[in-house]
Protein backbone atom coordinates (compact mmCIF):
# COMPACT_ATOMS: atom_id res chain seq x y z
CA UNK A 1 0.00 0.00 0.00
CA UNK A 2 1.54 3.27 -0.66
CA UNK A 3 2.23 6.26 1.44
CA UNK A 4 2.90 9.75 0.47
CA UNK A 5 5.00 11.44 3.25
CA UNK A 6 4.60 14.89 3.25
CA UNK A 7 5.37 18.43 5.12
CA UNK A 8 2.31 20.86 5.79
CA UNK A 9 2.85 24.18 6.76
CA UNK A 10 5.79 24.73 5.78
CA UNK A 11 8.41 27.65 6.01
CA UNK A 12 8.39 27.37 2.17
CA UNK A 13 10.91 24.61 1.19
CA UNK A 14 11.56 24.08 4.46
CA UNK A 15 10.39 23.00 8.42
CA UNK A 16 6.37 21.77 8.35
CA UNK A 17 4.89 18.76 10.36
CA UNK A 18 6.01 15.37 8.38
CA UNK A 19 2.55 13.95 7.86
CA UNK A 20 1.67 10.08 5.99
CA UNK A 21 -1.40 9.95 3.37
CA UNK A 22 -2.97 6.78 2.42
CA UNK A 23 -5.33 7.26 -0.57
CA UNK A 24 -7.33 3.81 -1.17
CA UNK A 25 -10.19 2.52 -2.91
CA UNK A 26 -11.38 1.46 0.47
CA UNK A 27 -10.19 2.04 3.86
CA UNK A 28 -8.02 -1.04 5.37
CA UNK A 29 -9.51 -2.23 8.84
CA UNK A 30 -8.39 -0.44 11.89
CA UNK A 31 -5.43 -2.93 12.67
CA UNK A 32 -4.11 -2.11 9.57
CA UNK A 33 -4.35 1.09 9.39
CA UNK A 34 -2.47 1.59 13.02
CA UNK A 35 0.20 -0.78 11.98
CA UNK A 36 0.98 1.72 9.10
CA UNK A 37 0.81 4.55 11.18
CA UNK A 38 3.10 2.81 13.85
CA UNK A 39 5.68 2.06 10.80
CA UNK A 40 5.53 5.44 9.39
CA UNK A 41 6.41 6.80 12.77
CA UNK A 42 5.09 10.16 12.38
CA UNK A 43 2.59 11.96 14.33
CA UNK A 44 0.00 11.27 12.52
CA UNK A 45 -1.04 9.59 8.93
CA UNK A 46 -4.68 10.26 7.25
CA UNK A 47 -5.90 7.06 5.29
CA UNK A 48 -9.03 8.29 2.69
CA UNK A 49 -10.91 6.35 0.37
CA UNK A 50 -13.61 7.71 -1.84
CA UNK A 51 -17.62 7.89 -0.61
CA UNK A 52 -19.69 8.90 -2.59
CA UNK A 53 -18.87 12.55 -3.85
CA UNK A 54 -16.64 12.98 -0.54
CA UNK A 55 -13.84 10.74 0.91
CA UNK A 56 -14.23 9.25 4.09
CA UNK A 57 -10.81 9.83 6.18
CA UNK A 58 -9.58 8.27 9.22
CA UNK A 59 -6.47 9.43 11.15
CA UNK A 60 -3.63 7.43 13.43
CA UNK A 61 -0.91 7.87 15.41
CA UNK A 62 1.65 5.61 15.72
CA UNK A 63 -0.21 4.72 18.91
CA UNK A 64 -4.02 4.99 18.56
CA UNK A 65 -6.90 6.35 16.17
CA UNK A 66 -7.16 10.42 16.75
CA UNK A 67 -10.45 12.63 15.74
CA UNK A 68 -8.86 15.22 14.21
CA UNK A 69 -5.59 16.10 12.52
CA UNK A 70 -5.00 19.32 10.98
CA UNK A 71 -1.40 18.62 9.64
CA UNK A 72 -2.18 15.56 7.89
CA UNK A 73 -5.72 16.96 6.17
CA UNK A 74 -3.46 19.54 4.75
CA UNK A 75 -1.20 16.97 3.19
CA UNK A 76 -4.05 14.72 2.40
CA UNK A 77 -5.67 18.04 0.47
CA UNK A 78 -1.71 18.26 -1.40
CA UNK A 79 -1.94 14.68 -2.54
CA UNK A 80 -5.90 14.91 -3.57
CA UNK A 81 -4.79 18.13 -6.22
CA UNK A 82 -1.78 15.68 -6.91
CA UNK A 83 -4.03 13.30 -7.67
CA UNK A 84 -7.13 14.68 -9.13
CA UNK A 85 -6.15 18.30 -9.77
CA UNK A 86 -6.63 21.06 -8.13
CA UNK A 87 -10.24 21.51 -6.08
CA UNK A 88 -12.00 21.56 -2.85
CA UNK A 89 -12.86 18.26 -1.54
CA UNK A 90 -15.33 17.09 0.85
CA UNK A 91 -14.15 14.95 4.14
CA UNK A 92 -15.98 13.02 5.97
CA UNK A 93 -14.49 12.42 9.37
CA UNK A 94 -15.41 10.22 12.47
CA UNK A 95 -17.47 13.20 13.38
CA UNK A 96 -18.69 15.28 11.08
CA UNK A 97 -18.11 16.68 7.43
CA UNK A 98 -15.14 19.20 6.45
CA UNK A 99 -13.39 20.39 3.42
CA UNK A 100 -10.07 20.83 2.17
CA UNK A 101 -8.28 22.57 -0.80
CA UNK A 102 -5.42 21.72 -2.80
CA UNK A 103 -3.39 23.51 -5.06
CA UNK A 104 -0.33 22.52 -7.27
CA UNK A 105 2.50 25.29 -7.20
CA UNK A 106 6.06 25.43 -8.46
CA UNK A 107 7.45 22.28 -6.02
CA UNK A 108 5.12 23.20 -3.17
CA UNK A 109 1.28 22.76 -2.75
CA UNK A 110 -1.33 25.40 -1.50
CA UNK A 111 -4.25 23.85 1.32
CA UNK A 112 -6.44 25.10 2.90
CA UNK A 113 -9.24 23.07 5.62
CA UNK A 114 -12.26 24.30 6.73
CA UNK A 115 -12.73 23.04 10.43
CA UNK A 116 -15.44 21.70 12.53
CA UNK A 117 -17.13 24.17 14.36
CA UNK A 118 -15.70 25.85 17.17
CA UNK A 119 -16.39 25.52 21.30
CA UNK A 120 -14.58 26.19 24.54
CA UNK A 121 -15.19 25.36 28.25
CA UNK A 122 -13.71 26.10 31.39
CA UNK A 123 -11.29 23.80 32.76
CA UNK A 124 -11.41 22.97 36.73
CA UNK A 125 -8.82 24.11 39.07
CA UNK A 126 -7.58 20.83 39.58
CA UNK A 127 -6.58 19.56 36.36
CA UNK A 128 -4.88 22.88 35.54
CA UNK A 129 -2.95 23.00 38.77
CA UNK A 130 -2.14 18.82 37.53
CA UNK A 131 -1.40 19.95 33.82
CA UNK A 132 0.89 23.30 35.70
CA UNK A 133 2.73 21.32 37.54
CA UNK A 134 3.82 18.86 34.74
CA UNK A 135 5.01 21.65 32.91
CA UNK A 136 6.95 22.98 35.59
CA UNK A 137 4.82 26.34 35.51
CA UNK A 138 2.54 28.65 38.19
CA UNK A 139 -0.77 30.55 37.24
CA UNK A 140 2.08 33.88 37.39
CA UNK A 141 3.25 32.43 34.02
CA UNK A 142 -0.27 32.60 32.29
CA UNK A 143 -1.53 35.65 30.19
CA UNK A 144 -4.47 36.65 32.08
CA UNK A 145 -5.90 38.43 28.81
CA UNK A 146 -6.22 34.22 27.28
CA UNK A 147 -7.12 32.33 30.40
CA UNK A 148 -5.90 28.22 30.03
CA UNK A 149 -9.49 26.84 28.78
CA UNK A 150 -10.33 23.52 27.11
CA UNK A 151 -10.83 24.70 23.36
CA UNK A 152 -12.62 22.17 20.42
CA UNK A 153 -12.74 22.26 16.67
CA UNK A 154 -13.20 18.90 16.27
CA UNK A 155 -10.86 17.70 19.03
CA UNK A 156 -9.89 19.05 22.30
CA UNK A 157 -7.05 20.89 23.57
CA UNK A 158 -6.22 22.67 26.48
CA UNK A 159 -4.71 26.17 26.43
CA UNK A 160 -1.74 27.40 28.46
CA UNK A 161 -1.12 31.08 26.84
CA UNK A 162 2.02 32.55 28.75
CA UNK A 163 3.32 35.82 29.48
CA UNK A 164 6.97 35.90 27.56
CA UNK A 165 8.14 34.03 24.54
CA UNK A 166 11.19 32.90 26.26
CA UNK A 167 8.83 30.79 28.85
CA UNK A 168 7.10 29.28 25.60
CA UNK A 169 10.93 28.34 23.97
CA UNK A 170 11.79 26.71 27.29
CA UNK A 171 8.70 24.09 27.77
CA UNK A 172 9.68 20.95 28.82
CA UNK A 173 6.95 18.31 30.48
CA UNK A 174 6.97 14.96 31.96
CA UNK A 175 5.74 12.91 29.48
CA UNK A 176 4.65 9.83 31.22
CA UNK A 177 2.27 12.15 33.50
CA UNK A 178 1.36 14.51 30.59
CA UNK A 179 0.39 11.13 28.87
CA UNK A 180 -2.01 10.17 32.01
CA UNK A 181 -3.56 13.29 32.26
CA UNK A 182 -4.22 14.09 28.68
CA UNK A 183 -5.61 10.86 28.10
CA UNK A 184 -7.87 11.37 31.07
CA UNK A 185 -9.61 14.48 30.16
CA UNK A 186 -9.44 13.51 26.49
CA UNK A 187 -6.78 16.44 25.49
CA UNK A 188 -5.45 15.59 22.52
CA UNK A 189 -2.33 18.19 22.73
CA UNK A 190 -1.68 20.72 25.11
CA UNK A 191 -0.78 24.22 23.65
CA UNK A 192 1.63 26.46 25.29
CA UNK A 193 1.79 29.71 23.57
CA UNK A 194 2.73 33.39 23.68
CA UNK A 195 1.04 36.27 21.96
CA UNK A 196 3.32 38.39 20.29
CA UNK A 197 0.98 40.50 19.13
CA UNK A 198 -2.91 40.96 18.28
CA UNK A 199 -2.41 38.68 15.63
CA UNK A 200 0.98 36.43 16.09
CA UNK A 201 1.14 33.98 18.11
CA UNK A 202 3.98 31.74 18.74
CA UNK A 203 3.24 28.52 20.12
CA UNK A 204 3.82 24.59 20.93
CA UNK A 205 1.92 21.83 21.39
CA UNK A 206 3.02 18.99 23.72
CA UNK A 207 1.10 15.63 21.64
CA UNK A 208 1.68 12.81 24.52
CA UNK A 209 -2.08 11.76 24.10
CA UNK A 210 -0.79 10.22 21.00
CA UNK A 211 2.80 9.10 22.11
CA UNK A 212 4.61 12.05 20.62
CA UNK A 213 6.52 14.74 22.80
CA UNK A 214 5.78 17.42 20.50
CA UNK A 215 4.36 18.45 17.37
CA UNK A 216 5.96 20.78 14.99
CA UNK A 217 2.44 22.31 13.15
CA UNK A 218 -1.04 21.34 14.33
CA UNK A 219 -3.64 22.32 12.67
CA UNK A 220 -5.99 20.92 14.67
CA UNK A 221 -5.44 23.19 17.64
CA UNK A 222 -4.88 26.45 15.81
CA UNK A 223 -8.26 25.99 14.52
CA UNK A 224 -9.50 25.87 18.21
CA UNK A 225 -7.51 28.73 19.45
CA UNK A 226 -8.72 30.98 16.77
CA UNK A 227 -12.24 30.04 18.13
CA UNK A 228 -11.60 30.58 21.33
CA UNK A 229 -9.79 34.12 20.86
CA UNK A 230 -13.27 34.55 18.57
CA UNK A 231 -15.02 33.89 22.20
CA UNK A 232 -13.13 36.07 24.43
CA UNK A 233 -13.50 39.06 22.06
CA UNK A 234 -9.81 38.86 21.35
CA UNK A 235 -9.07 41.68 18.19
CA UNK A 236 -7.97 39.46 16.17
CA UNK A 237 -9.02 41.53 12.78
CA UNK A 238 -10.32 38.30 11.60
CA UNK A 239 -6.71 36.88 11.00
CA UNK A 240 -4.05 35.00 13.11
CA UNK A 241 -0.83 34.28 11.91
CA UNK A 242 0.63 31.22 14.01
CA UNK A 243 4.53 30.78 14.20
CA UNK A 244 5.06 26.85 15.31
CA UNK A 245 8.12 24.69 15.08
CA UNK A 246 10.65 26.79 15.60
CA UNK A 247 12.05 25.79 18.92
CA UNK A 248 12.34 22.35 17.29
CA UNK A 249 14.22 23.61 14.75
CA UNK A 250 11.47 22.84 12.00
CA UNK A 251 9.82 26.24 11.45
CA UNK A 252 6.01 26.61 10.78
CA UNK A 253 3.85 28.57 9.68
CA UNK A 254 0.09 28.43 9.74
CA UNK A 255 -2.76 31.29 9.06
CA UNK A 256 -6.36 30.64 10.54
CA UNK A 257 -9.03 33.12 9.03
CA UNK A 258 -12.02 33.76 11.69
CA UNK A 259 -15.62 34.73 10.82
CA UNK A 260 -17.73 37.15 12.91
CA UNK A 261 -20.11 34.02 13.84
CA UNK A 262 -19.60 32.61 17.16
CA UNK A 263 -18.87 28.98 16.81
CA UNK A 264 -18.51 29.06 13.04
CA UNK A 265 -15.30 26.63 11.49
CA UNK A 266 -12.32 28.22 10.87
CA UNK A 267 -10.30 28.02 7.94
CA UNK A 268 -6.48 26.79 8.22
CA UNK A 269 -3.92 27.15 5.78
CA UNK A 270 -0.63 26.67 4.73
CA UNK A 271 2.20 25.15 2.27
CA UNK A 272 2.77 21.53 1.99
CA UNK A 273 6.18 19.61 0.57
CA UNK A 274 7.14 16.67 -0.63
CA UNK A 275 9.45 14.39 1.27
CA UNK A 276 11.92 12.77 -0.11
CA UNK A 277 12.51 8.86 0.19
Amino acid sequence: MLVQRLAAFSDDSRGGNPAGVVIAETLPGAATMQQIARDVGFSETAFAAPQGDRWRVRYFSPEMEVPFCGHATLALGAALAQRSGDGVFVLTLNQGDITVEGRRGAGLYSAALQSLPTRSSPVSADSLAEALGIFGLTTADIDERIPPARMHAGADHLVLMLRSRAAVAAMHYDFARAQELMRRENWVTILVGYAGSLQLFHTRNAFAFGGVYEDPATGAATAALAGYLRELGWPHAGRIQIHQGDDMGSPSRLTAEISPTAGSSIRISGTVRELPG
